[in-house]
């Protein structure tokens, strides 16, 4: 297994390079768990959850106990950084799961101890139960897929494809390529050279290589960060179709939340070195654990709740001191009554997202906000500088933990 900056093709054998895996490939048979699989266990509490706590070893698909990753100081006399800081978490066979953070969180870190590219400084990394800290990168049967892909240039496609499945019959390797091909969306593309290849199709076909050995557990290294937003979340569903369709077990790192929540089974938040956050993307969509995991995940205003605007402080009751969350579109507006019921803010920008508009606007009392339009006219909307009415929807706001 190569780190992002080696040139494909020069490992030393035996060894991986993203995405390829080594020798001795198992076929995973498991599904999803949104596809009816059994659910792994899921908490909403910071750091873990009761298996954790307990010191229980994962018994099926990987376990992260305590997990410490240091790197050496960068000058004399300075301190050791701590990139991963006592992280523990489990994989369950099947289950796909996000790390998710800002960049400098540690989840690159993180991942490349998994792979056993980076040594632990303290803590333990399990397969089915047994311990692979001291397993050597090429036997640990783990696949890894880098952003830029690292194809092999002096291959074609389906070369590329077929790298990792060397030694099987020739037939059985053609099968497995033409099949990995239509699964990700470029039937018949093997002969191709990997020059005339778009970023999309590379990162497609560095995919197909990376399932092709059947690895235990797939590694994703933001593998989607280079492609432009509309590619990347076309892609992001297709990554999803195939790690669902293959059973592959995978650790997906990205700091996108939107891609987190559309790849992933459950998200784990992180922020320096430490584990926020586990949970399904609903349940922490629903239940941000904190202002840091609500500001991350995309919610824009913050409001002491006993000092709240007073049509927010109906709407949502809850206790004086406590922390009202409002991500985009809990403001509706411009509504046509007034009243008690309804907030006002003066429209600092109309922005549009593929014809669907929407409002910056300044609230007293909140900040500044973005708000859903009802279905109205292009026309009927208001210019930067209206003051406009607007609606509490009651339902998405959050109540933070005080």
């Amino acid at each position: 297994m190569t780190t992002s900056g080696t040139t494909p093709g020069t490992t030393t054998p035996g060894t991986t390079t993203s995405g390829t895996t080594t020798s001795g490939t198992t076929t995973s048979g498991t599904t999803s768990t949104r596809a009816g699989a059994p659910a792994p266990p899921t908490t909403s509490e910071p750091g873990g959850d009761a298996a954790h706590a307990a010191g229980e070893v994962a018994r099926a698909g990987l376990g992260v106990r305590d997990v410490v990753v240091r790197y050496p100081a960068s000058r004399r006399g300075a301190a050791p950084t701590t990139a991963v800081d006592g992280v523990s978490l489990d994989v369950a066979r099947g289950e796909v799961l996000a790390l998710l953070g800002p960049s400098g969180c540690g989840k690159s870190s993180l991942l490349r101890a998994v792979a056993g590219l980076e040594p632990l400084a303290g803590g333990d990394l399990t397969w089915d139960g047994g311990s692979v800290v001291d397993v050597p990168v090429h036997r640990r049967d783990f696949g890894l897929m880098f952003q830029d892909g690292q194809l092999f240039t002096h291959r074609d496609v389906a070369g590329n494809i077929a790298y990792g499945l060397a030694g099987r019959p020739r037939g059985q390797v053609a099968a497995r390529v033409e099949h990995l091909l239509e699964l990700v969306g470029l039937p018949g593309a093997g002969g191709r050279a990997v020059a005339t290849l778009s970023g999309g199709e590379r990162q497609r076909v560095a995919l197909a290589r990376a399932l092709a050995p059947a690895p235990r557990l797939l590694l994703l290294d933001e593998p989607l960060s280079a492609l432009d937003r509309s590619l990347r979340e076309r892609l992001a569903l297709d990554l999803r179709t195939a790690l669902l369709a293959t059973g592959t077990t995978a650790l997906f790192v990205t700091h996108d939340q939107d891609e987190a929540f559309v790849v992933a089974d459950r998200v784990a938040v992180m922020a320096s070195g430490r584990l926020l956050q586990l949970g399904t993307p609903a349940d922490l969509w629903r239940a941000p654990a904190d202002e840091q995991v609500a500001r991350f995940l995309g919610y824009e205003a913050f409001v002491v709740a006993g000092e709240a605007p007073a049509a927010l402080r109906d709407a949502v009751r809850a206790p004086a001191d406590a922390t009202l969350a409002l991500p985009p579109g809990a403001l509706v507006g411009p509504v046509a009554s007034a009243g008690d019921a309804t907030l006002t803010g003066m429209v600092l920008a109309v922005r549009t997202r593929r014809g669907s508009p929407t409002l910056h606007v300044a609230v007293p009392g909140i900040g500044e906000v973005t708000v859903a339009t009802p279905a109205v006219g292009v026309l009927d909307l208001p210019a930067a500088g209206d003051e406009v009415r607007l609606h509490v929807v009651r339902e998405a706001v959050v109540v933070l933990g005080r």
